[in-house]
């Protein structure tokens, strides 16, 4: 695919997601909840999940920001959702990874689906914030976070 046409899908695929974002919503019946805010930029996210029997049955995540904070957030909904504890977690790690310009797994990288275009931001470290905040706020949630119960 050439340059040109990888920018145009990048674009489209991250305006989709700041514009029409994916599970943007509370969760009433959570069980634990992670939140963050980038200081520097003033973007706040506040990531719920229900996790059962080791398992993240739903998330969803509510919060402010600029168009990679929420895009990101939106595409870190899809593709935790579903996912084992132990799965996710690995997904986070593996975001981190590619948007700090390291080499990860073909496996993660299409664990990752939409997210794994957010790899570009490597070259913009000023925006690597913006696109980890919500993975960031996941994986406290992940590790115990908030407990809503």
């Amino acid at each position: 695919m050439s340059l040109e046409k990888l920018g145009k899908l990048y674009r489209t695929v991250v305006l989709e997601h700041a514009e029409n974002p994916h599970h943007k919503q509370t969760m009433a019946d959570a069980t634990v909840s992670g939140a963050l805010q980038n200081l520097s930029c003033g973007d706040e996210i506040r990531v719920f999940m229900k996790i059962s029997a080791a398992h993240v049955q739903a998330v969803s995540f509510m919060g402010t920001g600029c168009t990679i904070s929420q895009a990101s957030a939106s595409m870190m909904t899809d593709t935790l959702c579903q996912c084992s504890v132990a799965e996710a977690q690995h997904c986070c790690q593996s975001f981190f990874a590619l948007t700090m310009g390291q080499t990860v797994t073909q496996s993660a990288q299409q664990q990752l689906g939409d997210a794994e275009l957010l790899a570009s931001l490597a070259e913009f470290p000023a925006r690597i914030k913006c696109a980890t905040l919500a993975w960031h706020a996941a994986l406290t949630a992940l590790k115990g976070g908030q407990t809503n119960e």
